[in-house]
């Protein structure tokens, strides 16, 4: 018998799921172009709260193995919550939804980039997230992309954290769209490299635990933004050169290690330095990953938000399109929800 597979037919009973695979600074980023129903909500919280109970069947078969890994990262795009937003998008991950991503807001507006028939002037691209709406923009000439991000803001300083074995540490807590704990590498003594990427992600889980039985956090407009979201261990020694400010590893989710250096992530940061003295309004630094690939933060300006001192982060990078893909899903699978291996 001649077989020839590549005239293979899938059943029209099989679920069918397309999507775009991309990464930014080497973070995958799986964007779910059809298969999924819109889900339901007059807003993107209500959207985002309406998949954890409806969706997760689907985040896990795209997430987890064997179509994903530990550390996939999802969209999902929707109706717009705005008259002058493209789209609506809502972030997964192998433990749920996020509330913001700027890896992922930076991949899809590359991928607007690349539809698009301007190739001189600065575009807009404005979407809905749960935290707010995200001005993007790109110029069809400049591989680099970008977006000013939502009001960011340091929320408690010099937290402490006592770990077994390990004594006490601090860290300090802000928000870039998600609440992040930042911790001084340095103080502990940890290499923020691949080789130590297990070390990394077993002392971000503890330190996430820790931390998220200890600290209230209440976000202003929104309770369900209110969890610590990730750890970013942050070192200004450990990095690949003079045009880096610092290097970042964020361990989010269930030890999610982020590839590259977090968008919300360097956007609190920037709220943090700004509020240290370090960074000021129109300057520039390079926030480099785990991989040495990076993003350019700057503050844009500052604003009051709920009566805190806030920032308005900008941040640029560049992303690429790895693969197209057609999922199926046979229904006499016994492992349809997919696994995690660590």
């Amino acid at each position: 018998m001649k077989l020839d597979f590549n005239r293979w037919q899938m059943p029209q009973h099989w679920t069918q799921i397309t999507a775009l695979d991309m990464h930014t600074a080497g973070e995958p980023l799986r964007i779910i172009t059809s298969g999924l129903p819109e889900p339901k909500g007059n807003n993107m919280v209500d959207k985002r709260l309406y998949c954890l109970t409806h969706y997760e069947d689907m985040r896990k078969m795209l997430m987890y193995e064997p179509r994903g890994h530990a550390d996939m990262y999802g969209a999902l795009l929707t109706k717009p919550q705005r008259a002058d937003s493209a789209f609506g998008v809502l972030f997964m991950h192998n433990e749920g939804y996020s509330t913001m991503c700027g890896h992922a807001v930076i991949a899809l507006t590359e991928l607007a980039r690349t539809q698009s028939s301007e190739t001189v002037s600065e575009q807009q691209l404005k979407m809905d997230t749960p935290a707010g709406q995200i001005c993007a923009f790109y110029s069809g000439d400049k591989k680099q992309v970008g977006f000013y991000n939502v009001a960011s803001f340091v929320c408690q300083l010099n937290v402490p954290v006592t770990l077994a074995g390990m004594g006490t540490v601090y860290g300090d807590i802000a928000f870039g769209g998600a609440y992040y704990a930042y911790i001084d590498a340095d103080q502990l003594d940890l290499a923020l490299s691949l080789q130590n990427s297990e070390e990394i992600i077993c002392l971000g889980r503890k330190i996430k635990r820790a931390l998220t039985g200890k600290i209230q956090l209440d976000h202003p407009e929104d309770t369900s933004l209110s969890f610590l979201y990730g750890v970013v261990f942050y070192s200004n020694s450990q990095v690949s050169g003079s045009h880096c400010h610092s290097r970042h590893v964020c361990i989010f989710a269930d030890g999610s290690l982020d590839r590259s250096p977090t968008g919300t992530g360097v956007s609190g940061r920037a709220a943090l330095l700004a509020a240290q003295g370090a960074l000021a309004r129109g300057e520039t630094i390079h926030i480099e990953g785990i991989l040495a690939s990076g993003f350019d933060v700057s503050i844009d300006g500052f604003c009051q938000y709920d009566g805190r001192d806030a920032v308005r982060p900008k941040v640029t990078g560049e992303a690429y399109v790895t693969a197209e893909h057609r999922f199926c899903l046979d229904p006499e699978d016994p492992i349809q929800q997919g696994f995690i291996l660590r």
